[in-house]
């Protein structure tokens, strides 16, 4: 990983390149090859040539997540750092497989309990999420490759470490996983608004709980996968919860009904 002198300007921004990144060909093919854990590659626009392609061949081998950037942003993350054209953005750790969920909800003897983030797009709302997955005894959390936060040190550092004992699993596709977890028995709850009072629904059981995007909420095709949408009562004049907030209310209703 790049490291330099950290320096700050008047303002409190630093020169220095992000912890989480490590940038240029060679260090991110090293990267790539050694199976390290890694969030997303990043290449910049334009500089899909020479070795970048084949580094980018071994990236799509190992099933990593590859983002086109503006050159600028790359300068940015690297800080003026020499990345010719590419860098990696580091996970805190590793990505899990779907029966790692299942396998730790049996550990315990407990039906299973999922949290599903569709296109959740904040890494703080991400990390907090995690952090009350864990502490309300949820099995794992569920989010999508493309449109969603990955496990960056953001999301480490929001977790408050939660990260290292709930398994995140990241999968192509929401609506596809959903039908599986159906397959396996659980009840698919979804939060949008329009939906049954919350307060109301016996959320006990193998359940999953999917939260939406910060701004659309759950996309159309989750949302007719869902088996009951429920909602939170807003009795002021602001019609909404942030995302985090409102899963944290609802992973403590379906605690309370286990």
């Amino acid at each position: 990983m790049q490291e330099n002198n950290r320096k700050f300007d008047k303002n409190g921004r630093t020169d220095a390149p992000r912890e989480d990144v490590i940038y240029g060909r060679n260090p991110v093919s090293e990267a790539i090859r050694s199976g390290r854990a890694i969030d997303s590659v990043l290449v910049a626009r334009g500089a899909k040539t020479g070795a970048i392609v084949g580094i980018l061949a071994k990236a799509k081998e190992r099933n990593l997540r590859i983002k086109e950037v503006d050159p600028k942003k790359l300068d940015y993350m690297c800080a003026g750092g020499h990345h010719q054209g590419i860098a990696v953005l580091c996970a805190v750790c590793e990505y899990k497989e779907l029966e790692d969920i299942f396998a730790l909800a049996e550990e315990r003897g407990e039906a299973p309990f999922v949290i599903v983030l569709d296109e959740l797009e904040d890494p703080h709302n991400l990390g907090a999420i995690i952090r009350t997955a864990e502490c309300a005894g949820a099995h794992g959390v569920i989010i999508p490759n493309r449109r969603s936060a990955g496990l960056s040190f953001t999301v480490g550092k929001s977790s408050a470490g939660a990260v290292e004992y709930v398994p995140v699993v990241r999968v192509p596709n929401i609506p596809s996983v959903l039908d599986t977890l159906k397959e396996r028995g659980l009840w698919v709850y979804g939060a949008d608004m329009d939906g049954e009072d919350y307060r109301k629904c016996d959320m006990g059981g193998a359940i999953a709980l999917v939260i939406g995007n910060e701004g659309k909420g759950i996309g159309r095709l989750v949302r007719e996968k869902c088996d009951v949408i429920v909602s939170l009562p807003m009795k002021g004049k602001i019609n909404s919860l942030n995302a985090s907030v409102a899963a944290g209310i609802l992973m403590y209703r379906a605690a309370d009904c286990r």
